[in-house]
Parts: structure tokens; sequence; C-alpha cells
């Protein structure tokens, strides 16, 4: 009988030697005769287990984890019996459903782990589920049924589905999806272009990544649904240099997509043209920015652009431009299999459906949650997260990047929701979570902010190129005790400059880190707390 088993190909798990392990199972069962069959699948996002191994059985998939080349023969022995209560990982355990093996590593059933079983996997339903270059296995857990209903409805109807579903660019600025779909929509033009903004450069984030590695037809699906509503024949995924494998395993997905008719001419006989190419970014950050970004897809050094006007009028090579980024476009499908209503049964206010979080940073459990929109930074932390790595307590959280604030722990019970982060002074970004300590030197960390816009700006405003620079120098100055509250009002004026003046949100978001360090750990600079205005400049 064929034995199915589950080894990631994600960066993350081949990082931990997953390769190594996929060779250990073929060898062991070539040795003991047995039909294995080996399935790189994509990572579930627990990456604190990473390799994950799954074995198919009777009663589901069963998870092993952290597993290396040697733990491979034990659980080859213990792949067909039952799993032990007490078992390790924190899953429902016991009894022949569980079917696991009496083995250390093993987690009882997948599905039934509680950080999977607590999340709501609306854009990642399929990731870790299928192999990513299998076409078949797509169309089996659901892929291209959304597609499939989009060919058969007005390019209008298609752009007021997604403007109901309440979808908003899960890229940073949370722009209505619909409204950007909407406005290209009706600009008039001979050409039209979709293009994918898969430079993920943010620290602490990689739900991009997982998705492009663990799905990528769900992006080749979303993607090709924008084709249809908005008019455009051709799309660009801009993938970011540092992401080897995501790219080989998007080129892959390409070449599938276009044997079984979903994209190229004629799409499944529908007499609908759609294509997209696959583009490698040069590394800079500032072409996560969608000016930088197009400016670069045309072959030119990633400089920002003035707005107006905006790329949905005038966007690559001068036409009507739908620029959204991964997740975004991920989960269009969903919305138009499953129908705009199910979407916005997620989430609360103006922030709908779900979004992926990534833990990461001083963390125990790091890894990807998909949550609606509501939960608190507090349950994220400590309910998915399982506290620090190091222990000790945790002092401080970054959300939403190198450009995101600093929120001390009395805002930790905020709702994790657009406008609610906004009251704060606080995005929520691409839902990266990065975790600190009580060890952290929150000034150094300001500093390094400050720095990290200096070395990444493209130099084309002087708030940003300039202001980075004299910030990063003030600072340091700060930290070196050279009349600390004067060189703080000046650092605050500084900011209040920056995102007043800079010309994108590099310049204009740097200051959301500095001054919220400067005001929630004022000690960290030297500074009393009586000296820092609780009604200080924020960003807004």
């Amino acid at each position: 009988m064929e034995r199915i088993l589950y080894v990631p190909q994600d960066t993350a798990a081949l990082a931990m030697g997953a390769d190594a392990v996929a060779d250990a199972f073929r060898a062991e069962a070539a040795r003991r005769g047995l039909d294995l069959r080996i399935v790189r699948n994509g990572s579930r996002g627990l990456l604190w287990l990473e390799p994950l191994v799954e074995v198919e059985t009777p009663a589901g998939r069963i998870a092993y984890g952290s597993v290396a080349p040697e733990d491979v023969p034990s659980i080859l022995d213990a792949a067909c019996t039952p799993c032990t209560d007490g078992a390790p990982g924190g899953a429902t355990r016991g009894g022949a459903a569980a079917a696991g093996g009496t083995h250390p590593l093993c987690h009882g059933p997948t599905e039934d782990i509680p950080y999977l079983k607590n999340q709501e996997r609306l854009t990642f339903a399929r990731v870790g589920l299928i192999d990513p270059l299998s076409i078949p296995d797509y169309e089996a857990h659901g892929g291209f049924a959304g597609l499939r209903r989009a060919l058969d409805m007005a390019p209008e109807a298609i752009v007021d589905a997604v403007t109901e579903s309440g979808l908003r660019g899960r890229g940073g600025a949370a722009f209505p999806t619909g409204i950007k779909w909407r406005t290209v929509l009706q600009t008039p033009a001979a050409q039209k272009y979709i293009v994918c903004n898969a430079d993920e450069g943010d620290s602490g984030t990689f739900s991009d990544r997982l998705l492009m590695e663990g799905d990528p037809c769900a992006l080749i699906e979303g993607m090709a649904i924008a084709g249809l509503a908005v008019g455009a024949t051709r799309g660009y995924i801009y993938v970011r240099s540092e992401y080897p494998q995501a790219e080989r395993v998007l080129a892959g997905a390409l070449r599938a997509a276009r044997e079984a008719g979903w994209l190229g001419d004629d799409i499944r006989g529908s007499g609908r043209a759609f294509d997209i190419e696959l583009r490698r970014g040069a590394g800079a950050y500032i072409c996560g920015e969608e000016t930088s970004l197009l400016e670069s897809l045309e072959g030119r050094r990633g400089l920002v652009r003035a707005k107006p006007p905006l790329p949905a009028v005038r966007g690559l090579f001068g036409c009507p431009t739908v620029i959204n980024n991964v997740i975004s476009l991920a989960t269009v499908p969903f919305i138009l299999a499953r129908g705009a209503q199910a979407y916005r049964d997620f989430g609360m206010g103006r922030s709908r459906g779900t979004l992926p979080f990534q833990l990461a940073g001083n963390i125990r459990q790091g890894g990807l949650v998909e949550k609606a929109f509501g939960l608190t930074l507090r349950e994220l932390l400590y309910g998915f997260g399982g506290g620090s790595a190091s222990g000790r307590p945790l002092r401080a959280v970054q959300v939403g990047g190198p450009l995101g604030a600093y929120l001390p722990e009395s805002q930790w019970d905020t709702p994790l929701d657009y406008e609610a982060f906004l009251a704060i002074s606080a995005m929520l970004g691409h839902g990266g979570v990065v975790a600190f300590d009580d060890t952290a030197d929150m000034a150094a960390l300001a500093e390094y902010a400050m720095e990290f816009c200096a070395i990444e700006s493209c130099g084309k405003c002087t708030p940003c190129r300039i202001g980075s620079v004299r910030g990063t120098e003030v600072i340091r100055a700060i930290r070196d005790g050279r009349d600390r509250e004067t060189r703080a009002e000046l650092l605050r004026d500084l900011c209040d400059t920056m995102m007043a003046g800079s010309l994108c949100a590099l310049g204009g978001m740097t200051p959301y880190p500095v001054l919220s360090a400067l005001r929630h750990f004022p000690e960290d600079f030297g500074l009393s707390p009586a000296s820092v205005p609780q009604t200080a400049s924020q960003p807004a």
C-alpha cells in the first residue's frame, strides 16, 4: 500500500534541513521496501516546528516536528500506531483517531494542533495541504472556482463583488481594493496591466513568501480575475531577489497554469486573454513602494514618482495599472467563489475579512496566524506565540515592519483593526509582529529605524534623504548624553518635517518607531517621563 508523506519545501523548512529529511525518508523507505510517495508541500506556518512532516493516515494527517534525518527510522516505525496521551506539541491526543504513533515528535492530527485549529484560514486555506505545483490538486481543493465564476461575469460585477467584500490592500496602506480596480476599469486605454507587488521587504514579514511557495496558483488566479475585472490582458509579478525558492515555485506554477489553459490568449476557451510574466527585483527596499516598483519594472532605478497621476490612471508604461500585493490578490478567489458577504462576515468595523499575522522576534512560537480582524495583540502574543523565547517578560512589540510603532504593554489590548491602530498612532501594515523582551534598548532601536531610512532612501526628496541622516545623528547624540532634552525636542521637530514633507511612506513613516520609542520608553534615552510631553507630535 502506498504511503503518502508531506515534507515542506518552504524556505524556512529548507533552512532547517527539510531536503535532507526528505532524502532520508526516501533512503529509509527504499531500504525497507516501502511504497512511499513524498509530496513537497508548503509550510503550515508553524515555523518553530520546521521541518514539520505529515504522514497521511486513514484518520487524517499526523504531524511530526521538528524532524531531523536521524528521526526518520523511528517515525516510520511509529507512523502506524496510535499517538498516546501526553505527547508533546499541545495537540488533542489519544485513541485510534490520532493514529500517529508513540513518538516524542508526534503532535497528533495536524488540524487539531491549537495553533492551527484556532485560526480562520481563508486566504491560506490550501497552504500546506496541497502540492504547490499540481493544478489537479489545486482544483480538488476549490482552486479556480472564483475564476470560473468571473469568466461568466461582467467586469463591473466583478469589481462590485470585490468592493462589497470590504477587501482593503494588505500591503500596508489598506486602501480599498474595489475603488482602485474601479478607477482602472473606468479609465479608457488600449492596454492595461495588473502588477503584483511581491517585494516583501519588511522585517518580520513572510506571509507573501509562504503563499507564493505554498499556494502560488491562488495568486495566479487572483491576478487573472483582476485582469478580467478591469480589462487588462498582461500581468507582472515583481518578486524580491532574496526569494529564490518563491521565484522557482512561481515559475513552475505559471508553466502549469498555461499548460492547463488557465493563462494565455484564450482562457479555457472563453475568448478572454490574460498572461503573467515573472520579474525579479534588484533588492531595494524602496521598490516595495508602488511607483518605485513601476520605475524598476520599466528598467530604471527605483525612484518614487510624484502623485498625481496615480498608477491607476497612468502606471506601468504610462497605462492604467492595478498594483496590489500578494495577499490582496490571493484573497480575491475566495471572494469570487464564496461571495462578498462570506468574506464580510469576518472582521470588525471597516476592517473586513482576515489578515495573516506573522509572529517573529523574541517569541517562542513564531509563525503565521490568519485571523479575523478584532483579536488583540496580547491574544496573538500569548495565545498563539506563547510569550517570549527567552522566558523574560515582553516589553515592546513593533507591528507593521520597520516603519511601525513600538507598542508598550499598555497598548496590547487594542483590537487589531486598521482604525483602532491609527487611533493610537500605529499601523497594522503587512501584519508583521516583532516582539522584544525587557533587555531591548529602545533608544538603539529608534536609532536603527532612522539609520534604516537613511540607507534605503531613494534620495528623491529632501525630508527623507537629509532628514533621516540628521535624525540618526541626533538620536546618537541623545544616547551619548549630549544636551538630551533640547535634542529630543529637535528630534520631534525633524520627525514632523519628515511626516509632512516626504514623497512616500518611507520618509513619512520612519517617525512612527522613533516617536513611539521616545514617548513610551523615555528612560532608554536618558530622559525622565516628565520631560517627554504625552501630547507630543505623533504620526497621524
